[in-house]
């Protein structure tokens, strides 16, 4: 963080990402802390934290706070990307620290306003009197005014750069590098090929679903098959077609779809109901008409 030598430096503000990055930083290392403690109660009763979630949570971002803001004048993804709070009420360019109000208030509107946010449904819900219920009220449309105006202070953050959450505006602090940022040598090659690839992925994504792999699967299995013409004739059917012709096994309820070729029931009814264009993959014959074959083939002459 920033030494005493380092105040007489100015400031260095910092880009939008790198503040957006630090948020969403804090925002993982909060769910990653959470999800190691719940972990410890695995082998206990279910459900054992559910009532006291809140305070528990509240309690971590508590201790996180003490070794983040209180002693660094930073929160966790500000520190990985060399980033920290700088008091802006001081009106000087001058990296000034954060005061001791300003910690405290800052402790009080992230941790305090989430635990009230998340707990206060629980306190008013089972009241029924007019007093809560206004009060309910009351809190959901401030809830839904902070909402508001955090809207529009991430629209003017976008603009100018400066403040990225509603409550650093509100308590006047800026985020700013802790020391000059050098330049960063960028690959573009690199990049390009990153960004052909992606793109070239982003297709792909985009088209696979649009062809119908079924369909090409057969036709291609039909090229490697040697086509036979048949007779029109049931008892042709009967006589050379004794495996069907999507899975090549013995044909169960065997069906003909007005080619020489006979079908599972399941099989054809299955292939045409995923695709309503489907052809035979032997002959290439649509689907005109459905219908079992009435010739009865025996089992017994597959062996003859």
């Amino acid at each position: 963080m920033a030494s005493n030598g380092s105040n007489s430096e100015r400031v260095n503000p910092v880009l939008r990402i790198s503040q957006m990055d630090a948020l969403e930083l804090n925002k993982a290392l909060e769910q990653l802390v959470w999800s190691q403690f719940s972990s410890c109660f695995h082998g206990f009763k279910p459900g054992l934290l559910a009532h006291i979630e809140p305070e528990v949570k509240a309690f971590l971002c508590l201790v996180l706070w003490r070794f983040t803001i209180y002693s660094k004048n930073a929160t966790v993804g500000q520190t990985i990307l060399n980033i920290q709070y700088k008091n802006d009420l001081s009106q000087t360019q001058k990296y000034q620290p954060l005061s001791k109000h300003q910690k405290l208030w800052y402790l009080i509107c992230t941790v305090g306003g989430r635990w009230l946010e998340e707990r206060c449904y629980d306190l008013f819900s089972s009241r029924q009197l007019e007093s809560f219920c206004r009060i309910k009220h009351f809190i959901n449309f401030v809830a839904g005014l902070l909402k508001l105006c955090g809207l529009l202070n991430f629209l003017i953050f976008l603009q100018k750069g400066k403040f990225a959450t509603l409550t650093e505006r509100i308590l006047g602090i800026r985020s700013v590098f802790c020391r000059p940022q050098n330049v960063r040598q960028i690959g573009f090659e690199y990049m390009n090929r990153e960004l052909l690839w992606h793109g070239f992925a982003e297709f792909l994504i985009y088209l696979l679903p649009l062809i119908n792999m079924q369909k090409l699967k057969l036709k291609i299995s039909s090229w490697s098959l040697p086509i036979a013409v048949f007779s029109n004739s049931e008892n042709t059917l009967a006589a050379h077609c004794k495996e069907c012709s999507v899975c090549g096994e013995w044909p169960t309820m065997p069906h003909t779809i007005g080619c020489s070729h006979v079908f599972c029931y399941y099989c054809i009814k299955s292939n045409c109901l995923f695709d309503m264009y489907f052809t035979c993959p032997k002959c290439g014959t649509e689907v005109y008409n459905l219908q079992p074959l009435k010739y009865k083939i025996e089992m017994t002459e597959v062996h003859t």
